[in-house]
């Protein structure tokens, strides 16, 4: 189906024109926060932090599946984590050979300073916002960004197959 088809093509070229302005300034400001804290966490080390804190200490793979990006990427995103003290590498309670991420004290108290400050930026972001309208925007925005995941785990079509050549 020709999604262009689907409804308005304006509303369609308005909801691309502002997802791709919001995705520009979020990565602009970050969503840092408000105060000292502003923009003092880049964005692979608040979702690594984050789904440490939420999920618990885990390996490579199973933190990279859990984001759904690759090993090595963690590995290169943590490795600034556990110079700084904010995550800590330890062996694996049943596999000495194997590694296990977690959050270190450092990093607990890191991230809640970056939350508090992010919470602090959404309130002030949204202060003339009905409580009703907050809650809106966060389910339709958790459903886009669901979305968005679930087409990046589906593969996509492959390259054209070409006409054999004579």
């Amino acid at each position: 189906m020709d999604m262009t088809t689907v409804g308005d093509t304006g509303l369609l070229d308005t909801l691309q024109h502002e997802v791709a302005v919001f995705a520009r300034r979020a990565e602009q400001t970050r969503l840092g926060g408000v105060g000292q804290v502003r923009n003092s966490m880049d964005r692979a080390a608040y979702l690594l932090l984050n789904r440490l804190d939420k999920e618990g200490p885990m390996g490579v793979k199973a933190l990279a599946a859990s984001m759904g990006i690759d090993s090595s990427t963690v590995t290169r995103q943590v490795a600034p984590l556990v110079d700084s003290g904010l995550v800590k590498r330890t062996s694996h309670p049943e596999d000495g050979r194997a590694v296990v991420l977690q959050l270190s004290p450092r990093g607990c108290t890191r991230l809640e300073e970056v939350r508090s400050s992010r919470r602090q930026l959404m309130a002030e972001l949204t202060q003339d916002w009905a409580p009703e309208e907050r809650e809106d925007f966060c389910t339709l925005l958790t459903r886009f960004n669901h979305a968005l995941s679930a087409r990046m785990t589906v593969p996509g079509p492959g390259p054209a197959e070409q006409p054999p050549t004579s």
